[in-house]
């Protein structure tokens, strides 16, 4: 059982090795859109209402969002390509956007994998890279919000986040707790893959 463990961790290291992970260009928005609403899709199916996931989110309307954003100078967007140079994943961050907590500066905005290439170890190299990019713009620590029912959550809590808030939303008349988690040492997550 042990040796099975180890070989899926060593397979789920040399996929992630695999992968390119760099800064978004403009021409990147239909492909971030793509596995935006892909990945909501499988990752929400049954926590969100279906009258969102397949009416309100569509490649169309999440494209211009995520044009807008490329254009803007606030967000850092990174994408994480596979070897044939497809766009498979993709991680947001900036400011931490609420002001409210002491000492968190820095926040995970968004972070997306298609459904086929997560538990690869691929979601870590891309949580290190925005936490090394946040860290070269001065930022100390970084916060998340993640729905309580979305199984990404265990995924912080593996990366030594620790759980400081939550808060309802409204999603299409649907009331869902979302949950944030803290890192209080970006020095620490920037170098997970050194761990």
């Amino acid at each position: 059982m042990i040796l099975l463990g180890l070989l899926k961790l060593c397979f789920a290291s040399k996929e992630a090795s695999k992968i390119h992970i760099r800064t978004a260009k403009i021409e990147d928005a239909p492909h971030i859109a793509k596995v935006h609403v892909d990945s909501w899709r499988t990752t929400y199916a049954g926590i969100v209402p279906d009258a969102f996931l397949y009416e309100n989110l569509t490649y169309e309307s999440r494209t211009k969002s995520w044009e807008k954003q490329l254009q803007a100078d606030e967000t850092t967007i990174l994408v994480a390509e596979n070897k044939q140079g497809e766009l498979i994943g993709f991680a947001s961050g900036g400011r931490e956007r609420s002001g409210k907590y002491k000492h968190v500066d820095g926040e995970l905005y968004a972070i997306y994998l298609l459904q086929t290439y997560q538990g690869q170890k691929i979601g870590f190299a891309l949580v290190e890279a925005m936490a090394q990019s946040l860290l070269k713009q001065e930022f100390s620590a970084m916060l998340v919000w993640v729905l309580e029912q979305n199984s990404a959550k265990y995924f912080y809590e593996k990366l030594g986040g620790k759980r400081v808030d939550s808060d309802r939303l409204i999603i299409s008349g649907k009331s869902l707790l979302e949950i944030a988690y803290v890192w209080d040492n970006l020095k620490q997550l920037a170098h997970i893959n050194r761990l």
